[in-house]
C-alpha cells in the first residue's frame, strides 16, 4: 500500500511538473516579449517629449503596457507571415494539438458535471469516444497534405492533423489499457504524454528558429557557403 501511494505521487509531481514546464515556458516567452515592447514604447513616449505630468507613473506603465501588448500582436503576424513553411507547419500542428486536447478536456469535465450542451455521441448505442474521429481527422489531414503540392494547403492542413493527434493523445491511456481509464488515476497517461508532446514540438520550433537565425547570420559573415555553395564576403565597411 505505502509503494502504490509513493507511486501515485510520482505521477501526480509527474503531471503538475509537465503542466508548470509547458505553461511556464509559454508565460515566460510572452511576458518578456510584452516587456521588451513595453520599454520601447516608454523610450518612445520620452524620445517624442509626450505629456506625462499629468500620469502617474501606473497609469503610465498601463498606458505603455497594452500598447505593448497591441505590438506583440503586431510582431506575431508579421512574424508567422515570414516564417518558413516548416515552421509554420508545426507552429500549426502545436496550435490545433492544444485547442483540441483542451477543448475535450473541458467537453468530457462539462459531461461529467453536467453542465455541457452536448452530451457522449452515441451510434447504434455505443459510446463513440473521441479518438476515433481524432485519427480519422488525422489520416484524413494528413493524407491529404501528402498528396498536396500547394504549401498553403499544407500549412492548413496541419492545424487539424494536429488536431487530430491532440483529440487521440487525449485518450491514449484507454488506447494502451483498452479500457475505460479516462477519470482514474491510469488516465493521467494521457495527459503527461500530450504535455510532453507539446514541449518537444514548441522546443523543436524553437530549435528551428535559432538555427534558421544561426544559418542567416553565419552565412552573411561568411563563415559558411550560401545555397549555391559560395562564400559571402563580409562587407567590413
Amino acid at each position: 500500500m505505502p509503494f502504490r501511494r509513493r507511486k501515485n505521487q510520482g505521477a501526480d509531481r509527474l503531471t503538475v511538473g509537465l503542466a508548470a514546464a509547458a505553461l511556464g515556458t509559454a508565460g515566460t516567452v510572452l511576458a518578456g516579449h510584452i516587456v521588451r515592447m513595453a520599454r520601447r514604447r516608454l523610450a518612445q513616449s520620452k524620445e517624442s517629449g509626450e505629456p506625462s505630468g499629468v500620469l502617474s507613473s501606473a497609469e503610465l506603465a498601463i498606458a505603455a503596457t497594452t500598447k505593448a501588448t497591441q505590438d506583440s500582436l503586431t510582431v506575431a503576424i508579421e512574424g508567422y507571415s515570414a516564417a518558413p513553411k516548416g515552421e509554420t507547419i508545426l507552429f500549426n500542428m502545436l496550435s490545433g494539438f492544444t485547442g483540441a486536447f483542451a477543448v475535450m478536456r473541458l467537453s468530457t469535465w462539462g459531461i461529467r458535471s453536467g453542465w455541457w450542451p452536448l452530451g457522449n455521441v452515441k451510434v447504434g448505442g455505443r459510446h463513440v469516444h473521441h479518438f476515433v474521429p481524432g485519427i480519422l481527422a488525422a489520416f484524413l489531414a494528413g493524407g491529404a497534405g501528402l498528396i498536396s503540392d500547394n504549401d498553403r494547403l499544407q500549412q492548413i492542413l496541419a492545424v487539424p492533423f494536429g488536431a487530430g493527434i491532440g483529440m487521440t493523445f487525449d485518450e491514449a491511456a484507454l488506447l494502451l489499457e483498452l479500457d475505460d481509464v479516462y477519470w482514474s488515476r491510469e488516465g493521467l497517461l494521457s495527459v503527461q504524454l500530450s504535455l510532453g508532446l507539446v514541449g518537444v514540438l514548441g522546443a523543436t520550433i524553437l530549435a528551428l528558429r535559432m538555427l534558421s537565425r544561426g544559418e542567416h547570420d553565419a552565412e552573411q559573415a561568411g563563415l559558411i557557403p550560401d545555397e549555391t555553395g559560395e562564400y559571402r564576403i563580409p562587407d567590413f565597411a
